[in-house]
């Protein structure tokens, strides 16, 4: 007779702050954490790519997650950090406002995402994880960029 087990996964995520909001987004995702350096800015690019930057010897678009979540811009601050993921084939720069933590999720702790939130629009969401008293917004990266967008990036990235 075979024993039914029950599969319970998990998903280790990195966290970080967008304005008052909680975000996760995978670590297989994320390459390194880095310091704001300074961006050089690149002409006709959406108004959410600050520009790029020199990331041991790798030229990386940087994009404000604020400004392509439609967030109210803030000023950079000494928490403020730029997450590079990869998005596909290509590296990208995501400045938070700050990167607080490693931490695992149970996937059943994972519901799917609501139509909007925190003015975040769905499609950008892969769900929400309820953590004791606190939510936590997944990211689902391949949709914060489209694939237009993602081309005009790696242009950027030559």
């Amino acid at each position: 007779m075979l024993e039914h087990k029950e599969i319970v996964g998990e998903v280790k995520v990195i966290v970080f702050r967008l304005k008052d909001e909680e975000y996760g987004v995978e670590v297989n995702q994320v390459k390194s954490i880095e310091k704001l350096e300074h961006i050089t800015r690149v002409p006709r690019t959406p108004k959410f790519v600050k520009g790029v930057i020199n990331l041991r010897g790798v030229v990386t678009p940087i994009i404000d997650l604020r400004n392509r979540f439609e967030l109210e811009e803030s000023v950079y601050s000494e928490s403020t950090r730029i997450i590079i993921v990869a998005v596909g084939e290509l590296e990208v720069g995501l400045i938070v406002d700050a990167a607080n933590d490693v931490i695992d999720i149970a996937v059943d702790a994972i519901e799917p995402p609501p139509e909007v939130v925190g003015g975040v629009e769905a499609a950008y969401l892969r769900g929400v994880a309820k953590l004791d008293k606190r939510l936590l917004i997944l990211l689902n990266l391949d949709k914060v960029l489209s694939t237009e967008e993602i081309k005009q990036l790696d242009a950027i990235e030559g």
